[in-house]
This record gives C-alpha cells, sequence and structure tokens, in this order.
C-alpha cells in the first residue's frame, strides 16, 4: 500500500488516499478540509477510486466527503452504525465550532468489528475503537505493515475525550486492546499530526504510562 497525506483545515486535520500498488485501486480516508487538493490528484493520477472510508463521524474528518463523493459518485461510503448519532448532529458539530456545514452524501456500507474489507489486491482488517467517538474504527492492512488509527492514538498522545460520545476509559481498553496488540513496527497514520509506529508509543507515549483505572496500559 502507499499512504498519501492531505493535511489542513482548523483542525490540522490528516485525510489519506491509500493505494493498492499491486492493482492501482485506491481507497479515500477521513476526506477533511483539503479534499479539493486531494480530488486533484486522485484526477491527475487517474484514480480509481473503490470506497471512501470514515474512521469516524467527527466534522473535520469528513467535512470535504462532498467534493469527494461530486468526483466520485458511485464509490461506497463507510461508516460503523455507531456512529451514526454523530453524522446526524454534523450541523450542531459545525456551528459548535464555527466550521461552515455543507450537506455530505449519506453513508452507503456500515463496517462490522472483525470485518476484512478489500480494494483491489489490498485488505484491511477492521477494528471497532470506541473512546474518542462511539463508532470508531482503525484500518490494520493485511498486507503492510500499517494502520490508519484516526483519532485513537496520536504521537505522544491520545484522541480526546471530552466531545459527545467520548470516554477515557473505553478509550484507553481500545488502544490497549486494538492498539497495543499490533506489532511494534506497525505505522500508525492518524487523524492529526505526523505517523508513528506502536513500539514508539508503547514506550515514550506519556498518557499511556499513568495507571489507568487501577490498571498499567
Amino acid at each position: 500500500m502507499r499512504v498519501t497525506a492531505f493535511t489542513g483545515g482548523a483542525f490540522v486535520q490528516n485525510g489519506y488516499v491509500v493505494a493498492c500498488t499491486g492493482s492501482g485501486a485506491t481507497v479515500v480516508v477521513d476526506p477533511g478540509a483539503e479534499s479539493a487538493r486531494m480530488v486533484g490528484a486522485l484526477k491527475a493520477d487517474r484514480a480509481e477510486v473503490a470506497a471512501v472510508y470514515l474512521t469516524h463521524a467527527h466534522l473535520d474528518h469528513v467535512e470535504g466527503l462532498h467534493r469527494v463523493h461530486a468526483a466520485y459518485p458511485d464509490a461506497p461510503i463507510w461508516l460503523h452504525p455507531d456512529d451514526q448519532p454523530l453524522w446526524e448532529a454534523m450541523p450542531q458539530q459545525a456551528a459548535m465550532f464555527g466550521i461552515p456545514f455543507h450537506e455530505q452524501p449519506e453513508p452507503t456500507h456500515a463496517f462490522e468489528h472483525g470485518q476484512d474489507v478489500e480494494f483491489g489486491q489490498c485488505v484491511f482488517h477492521v477494528r471497532k475503537a470506541p473512546g474518542h467517538a462511539p463508532g470508531h474504527v482503525v484500518l490494520v492492512s493485511r498486507d503492510d505493515p500499517l494502520a490508519l488509527v484516526g483519532d485513537v492514538i496520536f504521537q505522544r498522545g491520545i484522541g480526546r475525550t471530552d466531545l459527545p460520545g467520548g470516554d477515557l476509559a473505553t478509550l484507553m481498553r481500545s488502544i490497549r486492546e486494538e492498539i497495543l496488540t499490533l506489532p511494534d513496527e506497525t505505522v500508525l497514520y492518524n487523524g492529526h499530526g505526523p505517523p508513528t509506529t506502536v513500539g514508539e508509543e508503547r514506550m515514550g507515549n506519556p498518557f499511556l504510562i499513568p495507571q489507568v483505572g487501577g490498571r498499567r496500559v
């Protein structure tokens, strides 16, 4: 897989284009504020967009979806159903942060924990990882040591839990069970900031060192 980040907007959010190098099939993950530049790059590469994957339904991760959908109307849109309330509250999310709201196309497919989703010759394994958002998922490559983790974990940080649907204990459990169980060399492409690895965060992330609920991470 080849992962390309498109970063920008008020939240400096990372949207991604992931290309399956063996087949040329491409997926878009979390199209945010830089979706116009993303679409321009896709068109320049004459990419075939097989799907749009949404790790969760916070506004900064979906605000550019309408542009991608306009360019690739046949690409299915995937979201976990537990994030449907966040999806339906998108106008309120926009108002809360003072960001213009654009009507977005509806998700067409539902992620399930433990399923595999294929594009071309490549496969992502879906792991549900709530805590930052109720229906948050991480996408773990079956082919390469990499995962797209949205806002679950960052370089030396973790996702915020003070937004609707957030819960710190749940997030820490997701990190223990769905992130730290991956091999240390796994590259984590996250929603904000530079990529990191499981090993780097296991050893150096200050949020993973303290006691959480009486248990060490």
